[in-house]
C-alpha cells in the first residue's frame, strides 16, 4: 500500500513537471499547443483508469472527485488553447508566463490527485458507517418466554459465555435448595455444547461437586438436563415416594422427560 502510494505521489509529480514544461515550451512555438492538449486529456484518462476508488466513489460526490482530479489536465489544456491564440506581444507572453507558473504552483502543493482520493475515501465511510447503523438498528429483539430464560440468556448463553448456543427450555424448583434446569441447543438440530462444569460453578458459585449435568433420558443430544444442590432424602417428601417426586418434576419441567438425579444448593434468586 505504502509503495502504490509513492508510485501515484511520484507520477502525479512528473505530470506537473511535465505540463509546466510543456506550457514553457508552448510560449515559443504553437507546435507545441495540440500535442500537449492531447497528452493532457490521455494522462487524465489514464489516471482515471488506474484510480478506480474515484471512478467508482458513491455517486453523490463521484462527478465532484472526477473534476477535482482532472482539473490540472483541464487547466493545462486550457492554457495551450488560450495560448495559441493569444496575440504575440510581450504584455501576452508575460500574462502567459504568469498563468503558467500559478498552474505549476497550484498543482504541485494542492493535488488535486490526493485531494480526489481522500473526498471519494470519506464520502465511502460515511455510507459504510450509515448502513452498519441500518443494520444495527435493524437487528432481530430477542424475547425471552420468562425472566430466567433471559437472565441465563444475557449471562449464562451469551457468545463466549458458559454455556454459549443454549437456551433455557425450562425449570423446576425442586424444593427450597434445588433445582432443576432443561437447557437445548440454540441451533435446531445440533447438540447441546460442552458446558464445563467449573465455569459453571464459577458463574453461579456452586461448589463443583453439587452440578450435575447429564442427558435427558428419552431425549436426543439437543437437550440436557442441569440439576444444582444435593440429592433430597426420599423421606420428607410429603408422603411421596423418590421416584414420584422426580416423575412429577420431569412432567413440571419438561412433559415426557424422567429426571433421573438432583442435589440441593442455595440457587441464585434470578434462576428461581
Amino acid at each position: 500500500m505504502l509503495t502504490r502510494a509513492r508510485v501515484r505521489e511520484g507520477a502525479g509529480r512528473a505530470a506537473t513537471i511535465t505540463g509546466a514544461a510543456v506550457l514553457t515550451l508552448a510560449l515559443d512555438t504553437d507546435l507545441a499547443a495540440g500535442p500537449g492538449i492531447l497528452a493532457a486529456a490521455a494522462t487524465a484518462g489514464t489516471g482515471l483508469a488506474f484510480n478506480p476508488r474515484i471512478r467508482y466513489a458513491p455517486q453523490a460526490v463521484r462527478a465532484t472527485a472526477i473534476a477535482v482530479y482532472t482539473a490540472p489536465h483541464t487547466g493545462c489544456a486550457l492554457l495551450l488553447a488560450g495560448g495559441f491564440f493569444a496575440p504575440d506581444s510581450s504584455l501576452s507572453v508575460l500574462v502567459q508566463i504568469a498563468v503558467a507558473a500559478a498552474w505549476t504552483g497550484a498543482t504541485w502543493w494542492l493535488r488535486p490527485g490526493l485531494t480526489a482520493r481522500a473526498l471519494a475515501d470519506e464520502a465511502l465511510a460515511q455510507e459504510l458507517a450509515v448502513a452498519a447503523d441500518e443494520t444495527a438498528e435493524e437487528a432481530p429483539v430477542v424475547v425471552y418466554a420468562t425472566a430466567q430464560a433471559q437472565w441465563w440468556g444475557e449471562h449464562v448463553a451469551v457468545e463466549d459465555g458458559v454455556a454459549a448456543g443454549t437456551v433455557l427450555l425450562d425449570h423446576r424448583q425442586v424444593s427450597d435448595e434445588c433445582l432443576a434446569l432443561v437447557i437445548g441447543a440454540a441451533e435446531h438440530g445440533r447438540a447441546v455444547p460442552k458446558i464445563a462444569v467449573a465455569d459453571l460453578s464459577a458463574l453461579l458459585d456452586i461448589p463443583e461437586d453439587l452440578i450435575t449435568i447429564g442427558p435427558v433420558p428419552g431425549r436426543g443430544a439437543g437437550v440436557r438436563l442441569v440439576v444444582l444442590g444435593r440429592r433430597p432424602e426420599a423421606v420428607g417428601l410429603d408422603g411421596a415416594t423418590e421416584a414420584e417426586v422426580w416423575a412429577d418434576i420431569a412432567a413440571t419441567a419438561m412433559p415426557g422427560v424422567e429426571l433421573v438425579d438432583a442435589t440441593t444448593y442455595t440457587m441464585r434468586k434470578e434462576l428461581i
